[in-house]
């Protein structure tokens, strides 16, 4: 299929972009677009105006400052992957990279977009919501902040409002005892996950805390599973399996019971990681 008629008009500045928004109720934002063209084509968003923001200066960076590390809206997944501050100071974020798509899809696909575009079936939110993150947006009254847990509301439904653009996404830098997981399950390598978890905890001795566990492919959202968590947390696996606080829903991947055993599974695969040295 090829997607309605819609008018093109390329942001040069964030105000631009913002005040573009606010005069086009029906626009949408043009990033990486490998989520968007696709639902243009299938004519599952129908749009009268896409707002290219990739002139926009000041959306490409990767820094590590304050404590956190701060990625642009406009860094590309291929970016990030081979990004050594990434690398060290947000080891789950370097994990999951090579989980997203395929290269061509990860060439253009953006992490600010993936965020956006909040596909519960995806990898960067869960890692976002795993690490304690935070997002920065900007709109008509300037810039704000929205903590990862406030930020996902529910399907394909973030904190965004209608003339906000996403910016940037900051992480916590990893330290000496942080410890990361990720795993993900899906019927072939690149394909949206049937369950994933994405997870982060602190050294302890020879056990764990501040453990967060983030879950993808098994509800609206990504989510965390608080009971499960707490199991682990006092190194209990059996208990922390046995306990899942998830309620996933039938899907065309796969029938809720068969998710909730898969999400056991991972959840042993990723306790091992958590265990092991940075």
């Amino acid at each position: 299929m090829k997607p309605a008629p819609f008018a093109y008009r390329r942001a040069r500045t964030l105000e631009e972009a913002v005040a573009l928004l606010g005069e086009n109720k029906e626009a949408r934002l043009l990033a990486g677009g490998q989520s968007l063209i696709a639902t243009l084509n299938m004519r599952l968003s129908a749009p009268s105006l896409l707002i290219d923001i990739n002139g926009v200066g000041g959306l490409g960076g990767i820094a590590h400052k304050n404590g956190k590390v701060e990625i642009g809206a406009l860094v590309r997944h291929a970016q990030a992957e081979g990004n050594e501050l990434i690398a060290k100071y947000a080891p789950l974020i370097a994990r999951a990279m090579p989980h997203i798509g395929h290269p061509a899809i990860r060439n253009r696909g953006t992490l600010g977009g993936s965020i956006a575009f909040a596909d519960p079936a995806a990898e960067l939110p869960a890692c976002l919501l795993a690490l304690d993150g935070e997002v920065e947006a900007a709109g008509p009254k300037g810039k704000r902040t929205i903590k990862a847990e406030d930020f996902f509301k529910g399907l394909f439904e973030t904190a965004l409002g209608p003339q906000d653009v996403l910016t940037a996404i900051r992480v916590p830098a990893a330290a000496k005892d942080t410890r990361t997981g990720f795993a993900e399950l899906a019927r072939r390598h690149g394909d949206y996950a049937i369950v994933g978890l994405a997870a982060s905890a602190r050294a302890d001795g020879k056990g764990l805390k501040d453990v967060r566990l983030a879950y993808f492919g098994v509800g609206a959202t990504a989510m965390r599973a608080k009971k499960a968590e707490s199991a682990l947390a006092k190194g209990d696996i059996d208990g922390a399996v046995a306990g899942l606080d998830l309620d996933p829903n039938d899907d065309v991947q796969a029938t809720a019971e068969v998710k909730k055993h898969l999400a056991g599974v991972l959840l042993r695969r990723v306790a091992k990681q958590l265990m092991e040295p940075a």
